[in-house]
């Protein structure tokens, strides 16, 4: 039988084993199956074996992670135009002991990593694990680690954000877009967009979105406007304002009355990018939340 100081234990830990998950793998669904593998190891583990719940802890989800790496590679091999990571979504900003600049765009390019650099570059860069502690969670000696980090952070760096965007600004550049793209408003699309923009959008295969990323103003603007022509009074509805996965963004109703997150990446006023994920699997916690469980966040 499990104690209650083993359970209180846990359950503490919970929230940083799940964000270590979810930047594993960018799926909440498998993070939350990975926490639970991990709350069933930790019950049965013996309490002598475990000098340090955190690390303990810590080494399992990374393993139980990295054997589902393997499989979820495959898969999205074979996903259906572009993948997205399942969107995280933050209402009163991110949480206290996890760096702000872990954007969407930084798990993207994440995702172009092997499984162990990923696994390296996360435990040390963003979870602040000493490399020791690294060698131990991926099997591997410190110096081995040293390298998988160092190559993880140069594949990355540029996929920081340089410009940080407050809250007030990026709600406000969020709406603005939203509205133009519900009108068709060209020249304030052209306004918000800058030149080089690319569009992304993930439907799973599963609703209906462009396939593959749009680049340039004048085709995303060509691609919003048309939209908006066709539906005429079918407009998108707004929902709420979010930041997801640490960027500026909102939650909405398309034209065809299907939900859909939108976070955007600003540089100098403008987008640069944006992240459609419209795939109703990845949103089955947001459709929870507005349905009333966390009603509280969209009031």
């Amino acid at each position: 039988m499990v104690r209650t100081d083993e359970l209180t234990t846990f359950e503490t830990l919970r929230p940083r084993l799940l964000r270590i998950a979810y930047r594993m793998l960018g799926s909440l669904a498998e993070a939350e199956d990975v926490a639970q593998d991990a709350w069933l190891r930790w019950s049965k583990a013996s309490r002598e074996d475990v000098h340090n719940p955190m690390a303990f802890l810590t080494r399992t989800v990374t393993r139980l992670c990295l054997d589902r790496m393997k499989s979820a590679r495959a898969r999205r091999e074979s996903y259906v135009g572009s993948w997205l990571p399942e969107p995280l979504i933050e209402f009163a900003g991110p949480a206290d002991d996890e760096p702000e600049d872990v954007t969407l765009t930084l798990m993207m390019a994440l995702e172009r990593l092997s499984p162990l650099e990923r696994a390296a570059f996360l435990l040390h860069d963003v979870f602040d694990l000493p490399f020791e502690e690294v060698a131990k969670a991926i099997k591997r000696d410190p110096a081995a680690c040293r390298q998988l980090a160092s190559r993880a952070r140069t594949h990355v760096r540029s996929q920081r954000p340089r410009y940080p965007v407050s809250d007030a600004e990026g709600e406000a550049i969020a709406r603005a877009f939203f509205m133009a793209s519900a009108s068709g408003d060209v020249g304030q699309l052209q306004a918000l967009l800058a030149e080089n923009v690319v569009a992304y959008s993930d439907g799973g295969g599963k609703t209906k979105t462009h396939s593959n990323p749009i680049y340039g103003r004048d085709r995303v603007v060509r691609m919003l406007a048309g939209l908006a022509s066709k539906f005429g009074a079918l407009t998108p509805r707004w929902v709420a304002s979010v930041r997801i996965d640490g960027l500026p963004g909102y939650v909405a109703y398309d034209h065809w009355g299907m939900l859909q997150i939108m976070a955007l990446v600003i540089e100098d006023g403008r987008i640069i990018a944006y992240y459609t994920v419209r795939n109703p699997d990845k949103l089955m916690h947001v459709e929870r939340m507005i349905e009333g469980r966390d009603r509280a966040h969209f009031q």
